[in-house]
């Protein structure tokens, strides 16, 4: 057994697929493949159910994905401590709110990962950056734009509303509901011209700007919120998620690069990793 095995377990178990484990870790499939394969003889066991989206783990893939970790961190710590320090590289990234903290963990993380010797600054979407991770609204002119994920918007409402028994919520069931506010977010900016035009008000209870904040006073019971449907939010407890009916709201978030420059080293391997498929 090798650490490269081992390596490329973890991709295949974190992508959910060989072809992302081959991307993620600039290698060919059948690699991937083969590594998993004399995995499997050598401990005697599958590690992967294999179906038409991809891979999941067995019983004993999930057994030795926490040991695999494990390992991987061990060998990269030794390899830390005897590592001559090299001086950092600085690289400021611009941020909106609201990108969803587990996702854009494991992008940061990827892009650490490719960036050895970088000292990672995150900064507001408005300052100044080397790059920019923001929705098309944000765009400017002097950008091109790379997109990395689409977002659907539902209504986060606490299980404890009767609003919550509904399987479809118009407008007008918003009238006078009790409401977190969280700004800056087009989409609410966009719904909000909906309920004027028709004379909706709602009672605002809170006004915040994060949607992991949102996420938690809906699940307190304290009012409804519009949050973008991202899978980690989805998984929270006491709070049912509705889309509005007859109306859609999206937004696009992706990278933005500046136009007409040659991109440093930092700039394209951040483009490379947003290039890699996303949840």
């Amino acid at each position: 057994m090798n650490l490269r095995s081992l390596r490329y377990f973890v991709a295949v178990v974190e992508r959910g697929s060989i072809s992302g484990a081959a991307k993620e870790c600039f290698i060919a499939q059948p690699s991937i493949s083969a590594a998993i394969s004399q995995l499997e003889t050598r401990l005697d066991t599958q590690l992967f159910h294999r179906h038409g989206k991809g891979v999941s783990p067995t019983d004993s893939g999930l057994r030795l994905y926490p040991l695999a970790q494990k390992l991987l961190n061990e060998s990269q710590a030794i390899e830390s401590l005897f590592k001559q320090p090299q001086e950092q590289t600085p690289f400021r990234l611009g941020l909106i709110r609201s990108l969803g903290v587990h996702r854009m963990s494991g992008l940061l993380k990827d892009f650490t990962n490719a960036c050895a010797d970088m000292e990672l600054t995150l900064v507001e979407a408005n300052e100044d950056a080397e790059a920019r991770i923001i929705t098309t609204s944000d765009l400017t002119r002097r950008e091109d734009f790379y997109p990395i994920w689409h977002d659907d918007y539902l209504l986060a409402i606490p299980s404890s509303f009767s609003l919550s028994l509904q399987t479809q919520i118009s407008l007008q069931d918003l009238d006078q509901q009790a409401f977190i506010h969280r700004a800056p977010c087009e989409a609410l900016s966009s719904l909000q011209q909906l309920m004027d035009l028709e004379g909706i008000q709602v009672q605002v209870r809170a006004r915040i700007q994060t949607v992991e904040y949102a996420v938690g006073l809906v699940a307190a019971g304290l009012g409804i919120a519009l949050v973008p449907a991202l899978p980690a939010l989805l998984e929270q407890r006491n709070i049912t998620f509705r889309p509005l009916q007859d109306i859609e709201l999206k937004r696009t978030v992706g990278l933005a690069l500046p136009r007409d420059t040659s991109l440093n080293e930092q700039q394209v391997q951040l483009l490379q990793v947003c290039k890699q498929p996303r949840h």
